[in-house]
């Protein structure tokens, strides 16, 4: 089982990008978990998300304690709570455009750290600094938990029906993006 914990603050779209990554997994024929760890926050308040993705079907329940890969949508956020529960080898995928030495120095963790300037990439493709669809990218690069082309697909599928062709072209122009240019 591969277990992932975004932070965040609310209103940049990791709850989303949680929901996202589960659907582009089921899609692939995996077992998923996605959910986020919150109250009634208000825009700017740290937040997590989850998942868990697996072969088998997932028999376990509630937050992720030690998980595999560690998601800081928000660079602000690092410290004591984001590498609580990070394994010697964890992986650590950082919205920064500081180099992935850089990073991990500011976080003093052990583990692979990898970084991709997703706000810049969100406002040159979206129009927005919302971090959240190039973030997707970076974790379909660095983890192989599923396929760009899947992912994709599945975005493209989920954003379709709900924004203008324009909005929908740059989300996935930010996964691309992403893709390519994480670093680590």
């Amino acid at each position: 089982m591969f277990e992932i914990r975004w932070h965040a603050r609310a209103g940049q779209g990791a709850v989303t990008a949680a929901k996202a990554l589960a659907d582009a997994a089921i899609a692939e024929g995996k077992h998923i978990q996605a959910f986020p760890d919150y109250g009634p926050e208000r825009m700017g308040a740290p937040i997590r998300a989850y998942n868990r993705i697996s072969d088998e079907p997932i028999r376990a329940r509630g937050i992720v304690e030690h998980p595999k890969v560690i998601i800081i949508v928000d660079p602000s956020l690092a410290g004591a709570e984001v590498i609580e529960g990070a394994e010697d080898d964890s992986v650590f995928i950082v919205n920064s455009a500081k180099s992935p030495e850089e990073a991990k120095k500011v976080l003093g963790v052990k583990g692979a750290v990898y970084t991709v300037d997703a706000s810049r990439i969100a406002q040159d493709t979206i129009g927005l600094r919302k971090p959240n669809t190039p973030m997707l990218g970076a974790v379909a690069k660095v983890t192989g938990v599923i396929q760009l082309d899947t992912l994709l697909n599945e975005t493209e599928k989920s954003f379709g029906n709900k924004f203008k062709r324009q909005v929908v072209e740059g989300n996935l122009e930010a996964i691309r993006r992403a893709f390519e240019e994480v670093k680590g």
